[in-house]
């Protein structure tokens, strides 16, 4: 019996397409061998010819042509519709009944054609790269594999504050990046971190990397990320957290019980460190524009990696609310401030994130009026001149309750969307730059909606189609010969009789005037999106203002979307339970070194427990009580289309 007997076409061809065949095929061969007497067929022994080789193959009578060319396959690896198989009468087909050849044992036959490779070579063979199972990996091996469940960090006594914190930054991926290439020695701290000379390196792996080095923030945040992805533990942020309470002081106050440190608000944990961030990482500026405009040209050569990317510029003005003063010349003060953090007031008119944000752009103060020559009540109003790519959002939830000496918590229900337009937020000029792009991503948005739609009715009436004309030639062949006759003759008729045009198709809400469309095959479909998407695109990019065109660490839309979310569950900043969630990527194609397409889920980190959740469970992080409410938001702007996308 030869040796391809024991595996049938299509499952070969899809052992073949996912990559399983030499083990799953072993087991399936023996199955076959194990119930190879029972099988009622006999089997000839045949001989195939192919390229100056003999190849013993077993050949079903029974079967068809189509069966016996992917047995053919598995052995010359000749895709079955390039095969051509010399038989009695011309080439040997794929409906062809191999019982009505004649064949017996010894029979030759000679096959022609070459793999789609055009290099003769085998379709089927063994991976240029050994295979490795996740149990043979090392632990920093399973940790960057595809699908591979994040690091949580472990709570050190009333530390999750500070670790929900470190997640959502770590959501960053280009915080990341500029951190693996940051050298303590460069800002004059005198040492370059975990792998310093001091002979301590080795203890990087117990979070304890940054031991015989300076206290760098910087530098420990950058050690511990680095550890966080080589493991998927819940891993002790010792160092860094030493670091912090080093520079810190107020994250070293001890617990009023006496028994461990206090609990800390995350709020300022994450102001603190992104402060840090903002003086000891610098990036190269190239040609980009910066939060703070106010620079040299030496300070230009670098500029703050905060300043790049989460950093925002206010443009405002100081006027006195006192007629008099405006009577008696005095003109509104202008000015310009960079922001870290857009704040969401909350009060008991605010129910949504864009009310919020509404009411922290326009405050009160009182400051001395040298028109008046006296104290006076000024508005303070702000909008937005520059958006940063990650805008964060503070939730003002926590206020310091005098009776009860403590920070109390609002826990008032303010909703927020995964998509944030902050376009009225925003200066006149920032306005006439954004509108034009984020109007064409909207229209772009519902026309790729509305195909999908479309696409969707025409196969469903297709199908309806094919349905009712299987369903005649049912009822006509049961009636006779005859009536097969009048069949034929119906289907001649169709072909000669033209589409009808200007066809009614009435849809819900209203109807809709259509003319009969053709059919269109799914790759027919697949292509023509593809060119109109890419003709999108490219209508897009150019809508995009040439001065934010420059600025690759701006938002160039005023459009929004959540990627992370620090949350608060108690009534008060010193107590309660802090989480965090942030959004799952897309994997990475090692190839194109781009995000594949992301599936909606979430981590959520709860200290070292980290588990998936479904985007509906954002949706209850609107607070309303002491359950778990959003305390910061961290929004990335959507994504354009880049130069390279819309090349030809």
């Amino acid at each position: 019996m030869s040796d391809f007997l024991h595996i049938t076409a299509l499952e070969l061809s899809k052992l073949a397409q996912h990559g399983n065949y030499p083990r799953q095929a072993l087991h399936f061969r023996f199955f076959i061998w194990q119930n190879i007497e029972s099988c009622p067929n006999v089997f000839f022994v045949v001989v195939v010819k192919h390229q100056g080789k003999r190849h013993n193959v077993d050949l079903d009578p029974s079967a068809t042509g189509e069966v016996f060319k992917y047995q053919l396959y598995s052995l010359t690896g000749v895709e079955p519709e390039r095969q051509k198989i010399l038989v009695k009468g011309g080439q040997l087909k794929d409906d062809t009944d191999l019982s009505t050849l004649g064949v017996k044992s010894g029979h030759s036959f000679m096959m022609m054609g070459t793999p789609s490779a055009g290099d003769g070579s085998t379709g089927l063979e063994r991976p240029k790269e050994k295979m490795k199972f996740v149990e043979d990996m090392t632990e920093a091996e399973a940790a960057k594999v595809e699908g591979a469940t994040p690091a949580g960090l472990q709570n050190l006594g009333n530390t999750c504050y500070l670790n929900s914190t470190l997640q959502t930054l770590r959501s960053v991926p280009e915080l990341q990046e500029e951190l693996l290439k940051y050298s303590a020695s460069a800002t004059g701290s005198g040492s370059s971190g975990a792998s310093s000379s001091s002979g301590l390196g080795d203890l990087s792996q117990f979070g304890l990397g940054g031991l015989g080095a300076s206290m760098d923030l910087t530098a420990s945040l950058r050690d511990l990320y680095k550890q966080m992805s080589e493991t998927q533990e819940g891993f002790p942020p010792l160092m860094f957290l030493n670091a912090l309470r080093t520079a810190f002081p107020q994250f070293a106050q001890k617990s009023k019980t006496g028994h461990g440190y206090a609990q800390q608000d995350a709020e300022e944990a994450w102001s603190q460190i992104v402060s840090q961030l903002r003086q000891k990482l610098k990036i190269a500026n190239g040609t980009s524009n910066t939060a703070d405009d106010q620079t040299t040209s030496q300070q230009k050569a670098e500029i703050s990696f905060i300043d790049k990317y989460l950093a925002g510029r206010f443009e405002s003005s100081l006027e006195c609310d006192e007629s008099a003063a405006k009577e008696a010349g005095e003109e509104p003060i202008n000015g310009e401030d960079v922001f870290l953090k857009l704040d969401c007031h909350i009060s008991a008119q605010i129910n949504h994130l864009r009310d919020g944000i509404l009411a922290g752009l326009e405050e009160k103060l009182e400051k001395k009026s040298p028109t008046l020559d006296r104290d006076a009540v000024y508005t303070k109003k702000s909008r937005i001149a520059r958006l940063p790519k990650y805008l964060t959002v503070h939730f003002v939830r926590f206020f310091w309750k005098r009776e009860a000496q403590k920070k109390a918590k609002i826990m008032r229900k303010v909703t927020f969307p995964p998509e944030l337009d902050v376009v009225e937020f925003c200066t006149d000029e920032l306005k006439s730059m954004l509108i034009p792009v984020r109007d064409k991503v909207r229209e772009v948005r519902k026309d790729e909606q509305d195909v999908q739609r479309a696409r969707k009715r025409q196969k469903t009436a297709h199908k309806a189609e094919e349905d009712a004309e299987k369903d005649k030639e049912r009822g006509l062949k049961a009636k006779g010969p005859a009536t097969e006759k009048e069949l034929a003759q119906d289907k001649q008729k169709d072909k000669k009789t033209p589409p009808k045009t200007g066809a009614t198709s009435s849809a819900s809400g209203g109807n809709t005037e259509m003319a009969d469309e053709v059919f269109k095959t799914d790759a027919e479909f697949d292509a023509e999106r593809a060119a109109s998407v890419l003709a999108a695109k490219k209508e897009l990019r150019k809508l995009i203002n040439p001065t934010l065109a420059t600025d690759d660490g701006a938002n160039k839309s005023g459009l929004y979307e959540l990627r992370g979310v620090v949350t608060h569950q108690g009534a008060s900043a010193d107590s309660g339970h802090y989480t965090s969630y942030v959004k799952k990527q897309g994997a990475l194609d090692p190839q194109t070194g781009k995000r594949k397409e992301e599936d909606g889920k979430w981590w959520w980190f709860n200290d070292d427990k980290v588990s998936e959740v479904d985007a509906e469970k954002i949706e209850t992080l609107s607070g309303g009580g002491e359950s778990h409410s959003a305390l910061i938001l961290l929004y990335r702007a959507i994504e354009l289309p880049t130069a390279e996308e819309v090349k030809e």
